[in-house]
């Protein structure tokens, strides 16, 4: 969809966030009309705000495929005996399950993550070296008990996870698959116009392995604490602080280090056979040998990722989307006063934009200069362009940059060429 006006938009902006949330993302996001909360930790997406969040799904999901990811779904109900084989499903060993009981007797659970499901699925359809190395992944609803959802949309109960698990030979072809998975979401974070403030990071790999790789965004509202090395552009998390091993295996030099708070905002684990082994994957080597699949997991929250844009690159009159993730490209700001030239104008302008394939959001409402401005500000999209009698009269339209503020005024055919090109 290239268009909407704002006149059919059933969402509205508010002056004020809910006096419940502390969160800046979650505040700007609300007011903006981007997302609605039912409840602490738990969001709905708004027509903006689910705009904004399949676009960063596409970039996402287009660096997936570069590196060989095959998308798929799997179910969010969880059947309790895959998850006993890991020894995952009692409430001592993971804290944060959601479960449900049948009519008929017996539970289910709300899958947190899908490692135990995909990799019991996955006994069916790798038997030999010649099946492997595969990498499946998928957009899934994810939810988890948290004992306190904070954070606005950075940390929730209910929320959409890209998971991606990569089955390989050995540590050597896993290795080598994971360098390509750092460096694809790398990409991702400068698409969406956080590369500047993120950092490899390196971490504690839990039960799985010594370390992992976390991927934090530096900011004052983040959870976590990262010494950072701005020559490599890597960090360390606090908690692995203190491991000398680290050191040695970064090559980060412990002298030029600064502490930030930052926000995690992907993950990648090796699994190694943790549970293939569990789960009984196997594969039969070229010398007929059967061995486990070596695994590993790379976790991205695309409602995460926008909450972090919010809360970094807005500014005091609301949201500044990058072009990469707002929801639409232009503003369109209809100024007629009643006059019927200006709307018929406006109305030409927005048709020939969206007939260029130029995604516009139409401000076409009876309000006044200074609430549609308001408004536009804090939605946040990249380029106002305003249509009044003032602008009719000099033969070109003022067009407002929203992350600068820079004023330019351009022909519609000047705008066409411009905007088709983006």
């Amino acid at each position: 969809m290239t268009r909407m006006r704002q006149s059919q938009l059933f969402t509205k902006t508010r002056k004020e966030a809910p006096s419940d949330e502390v969160a800046k993302n979650a505040q700007l996001l609300i007011r903006a009309g981007f997302v609605h909360k039912e409840m602490a930790g738990v969001y709905d997406l708004l027509p903006l705000g689910l705009r904004t969040f399949e676009k960063v799904v596409s970039v996402i999901r287009e660096e997936m495929n570069k590196i060989g990811g095959v998308e798929m779904h799997l179910s969010a109900l969880q059947d309790p005996a895959v998850w006993q084989k890991t020894d995952r499903w009692s409430d001592e060993k993971v804290d944060s399950w959601f479960k449900t009981s049948l009519k008929n007797g017996g539970e289910l659970g709300l899958g947190f993550t899908h490692e135990e499901p995909l990799t019991n699925l996955m006994r069916e359809q790798i038997s030999s070296y010649k099946d492997l190395p595969t990498y499946p992944y998928q957009f899934q609803t994810k939810f988890r008990n948290e004992a306190r959802a904070k954070s606005g949309l950075m940390r929730t109960r209910e929320f959409v996870m890209k998971d991606l698990y990569s089955f390989s030979k050995n540590s050597t072809e896993h290795m080598a698959f994971y360098e390509k998975a750092a460096e694809a979401y790398k990409k991702i974070f400068e698409r969406v116009g956080l590369g500047d403030k993120t950092y490899m990071t390196f971490a504690s790999g839990g039960s799985f392995s010594k370390y992992s790789h976390e991927f934090q965004t530096e900011c004052e509202a983040g959870e976590d604490v990262i010494y950072i090395d701005d020559a490599s552009k890597q960090a360390i998390n606090k908690e692995v602080y203190d491991d000398a091993e680290v050191y040695k295996t970064t090559g980060i030099n412990k002298a030029t280090l600064r502490e930030a708070k930052a926000i995690e905002v992907g993950n990648i684990f090796t699994l190694s056979t943790r549970f293939s082994e569990a789960l009984g994957l196997k594969y039969k080597n070229q010398e007929g040998t059967e061995v486990p699949v070596f695994m590993g997991s790379y976790g991205i929250g695309p409602a995460r990722l926008m909450a972090t844009v919010a809360e970094l690159l807005s500014d005091a009159k609301g949201l500044v989307w990058p072009k990469t993730i707002a929801p639409f490209a232009v503003h369109l700001v209809e100024l007629s006063a009643g006059n019927e030239d200006v709307k018929k104008e406006a109305d030409e302008v927005y048709a020939q934009l969206t007939a260029a394939g130029v995604e516009v959001l139409f401000d076409d409402r009876d309000a006044r200069a200074g609430e549609k401005f308001a408004d536009s500000d804090l939605i946040g999209i990249p380029l106002r362009v305003v249509v009044s009698q003032k602008t009719i009269a000099s033969g070109a339209f003022e067009c407002v940059e929203r992350a600068t503020g820079h004023t330019t005024h351009k022909t519609l055919s000047e705008l066409i060429t411009d905007l088709s090109h983006v």
